[in-house]
């Protein structure tokens, strides 16, 4: 689990002077915001944004659909990127994908944890992270803020609640590992 403040020095890590580093801003502004898998991020659609409604709809494992509240700062980051990624290069086919690569079709699983592997590098992050990372980390900040363990199951699309009660033993893990120092 990454503290917010690790969180935070990845994103400022982003160079968003480059269309790259606009995309790479919003997308892991939605990873942890809503929690989302990899695989939701890189098959997002633009026809799951409800920006006016404060959602998205995210297809999970199984084909599961739910929808997930999203934050105001990453509606404003994936606004942000979608003004460029208007202005390049999108092939037939992919034209509904939020996240694209440079060639115009839509991003991988590897193209997201590579660049999550060079920004925890860059900013001196030596904890081994993933996508999934930011993931776990969303459910246990929710959860150290007071969230009700339903309401985070159903935002992560936990089919069952012991699932979702593996991050709380995480918590309580961590807590008990920061009491013993």
């Amino acid at each position: 689990v990454l503290s917010t403040a690790e969180i935070d020095r990845i994103l400022a890590a982003i160079d968003r002077t480059t269309t790259k580093g606009v995309r790479d801003d919003a997308m892991l502004e939605l990873l942890y915001s809503c929690g989302l898998r990899v695989s939701e991020l890189c098959n997002l659609k633009l026809s799951d944004l409800y920006f006016e409604e404060g959602f998205i709809k995210v297809e999970g494992k199984g084909s599961k659909q739910r929808l997930v509240p999203i934050s105001p700062r990453a509606i404003k980051e994936i606004k942000y990127w979608l003004t460029d990624r208007n202005l390049g290069k999108i092939k037939k086919g992919y034209e509904d994908y939020v996240f694209l690569a440079r060639w115009g079709n839509n991003i991988s699983r590897i193209m997201v944890f590579h660049m999550i592997k060079e920004l925890a590098e860059k900013t001196g992050i030596t904890k081994n992270i993933s996508p999934h990372t930011f993931r776990h980390s969303f459910a246990t900040h929710l959860l150290e803020g007071g969230a009700n363990l339903r309401a985070i199951q159903c935002m992560l699309g936990h089919e069952s609640i012991a699932t979702t009660e593996i991050y709380t033993c995480l918590l309580y893990t961590s807590d008990a590992a920061d009491e013993a120092r």
